[in-house]
């Protein structure tokens, strides 16, 4: 489905690949509704993350904090697989080290591959999870052509709108979007959407994929918690929303870690609820330099919330239907007021 909301007019790549020095692989099984996402960086970039969802499964965030010491990755990691699928940074390291990417510490070269994963165990397979092998293959695979969306890696078994439990929600997937400012830096991001509220739309509000009513069309998660409806499905965790946001601007950790908090607020914009007990969200955000030029800290974070949102209402546009869910394109969803 081509999304009204995807337009990047100085761009010919309008996904996170637009920013010089960033390859994406990723490596999918249908089959089981999983899959997972290698952001690759091997020359080393920096890098920050902001968490604002209560129950994440990560590695290796706690390097990017700006009182710590190593501010740089080599790659980012977001997967399937719940905390199981963590090991993929494993086989990812492993094809760095092998290529000779890595911090130099003398004895050896060491990687730095922070990751995050979601909860798609419940979808597909729970048995069949991303590991090391995958996350090898993903580095294989990844290229610098546009980022392929929609059910594919992390975005394989992702789903959205599960206030009324998992057989109400609807399908989601994977997003990627871009911007480029005149004689300016690129800003970039890709998001694996597994939220427990809607996808909706940044400019109405009107709900584009979530909880679906049993009549057809969609049910309004926030307007169901204002009439007293308890949240149902499961426990805590079973949902997350990964992001990577990347511009070839330089920046310093400490101003990498802003933009990746400024960007949690294009998951506002287009996920209603949002950071809830229920979800992980994580943002990471690469700063390759590659435009050789400082820029506004504040103009990359508000441009980052911006192309963030976008590529979260790609994430569901470009889905399938997969493992017995439908997804937005079979659903009537209704228009904004005004037509949009």
């Amino acid at each position: 489905m081509e999304s009204s909301h995807h337009s990047c007019d100085l761009l010919a790549n309008c996904t996170l690949t637009a920013v010089q020095g960033l390859a994406v692989g990723h490596w999918t099984d249908l089959e089981a509704a999983t899959g997972c996402t290698v952001v690759l960086c091997p020359q080393g970039v920096t890098a920050a993350v902001d968490v604002r969802g209560s129950a994440p499964a990560t590695r290796e965030t706690d390097a990017l904090d700006p009182v710590n010491l190593v501010h740089v990755a080599h790659a980012i990691v977001i997967t399937g697989g719940s905390a199981f699928g963590l090991s993929v940074a494993d086989g990812v390291a492993e094809w760095l080290e092998g290529h000779g990417y890595g911090m130099d510490m003398h004895v050896a070269r060491v990687p730095i591959v922070p990751s995050a994963a979601l909860f798609d165990l419940a979808v597909g397979r729970a048995d069949v999870r991303p590991g090391p092998r995958q996350g090898y293959a993903a580095c294989e695979a990844a290229t610098t052509a546009p980022v392929e969306e929609g059910c594919v890696g992390a975005g394989t078994g992702a789903t959205v709108g599960k206030l009324g439990g998992l057989e109400w929600a609807t399908k989601s997937g994977l997003g990627s979007a871009a911007v480029r400012v005149p004689n300016g830096p690129t800003v970039a991001a890709v998001v694996a959407v597994n939220a427990f509220g809607d996808v909706v739309d940044p400019t109405c509000g009107r709900v584009i994929a979530g909880l679906r009513a049993a009549e057809g069309g969609y049910l309004n998660s926030a307007a169901q918690l204002r009439k007293g409806v308890p949240m149902v499905f499961g426990g805590l965790g079973q949902n997350t929303t990964l992001a990577v946001v990347a511009t070839d601007a330089v920046l310093s950790n400490v101003e990498a870690t802003k933009v990746a908090r400024m960007a949690h607020d294009g998951l506002a914009r287009a996920i209603d609820p949002v950071h809830t007990r229920r979800d992980g969200d994580a943002v990471f955000c690469l700063a390759t330099g590659t435009l050789g030029e400082t820029a506004d800290t504040s103009a990359i974070g508000a441009l980052a919330a911006g192309v963030l949102a976008e590529a979260v209402v790609r994430a569901v546009e470009a889905a399938t239907p997969l493992a017995g869910l439908p997804a937005a394109s079979q659903i009537d969803g209704g228009v904004c007021p005004g037509g949009r």
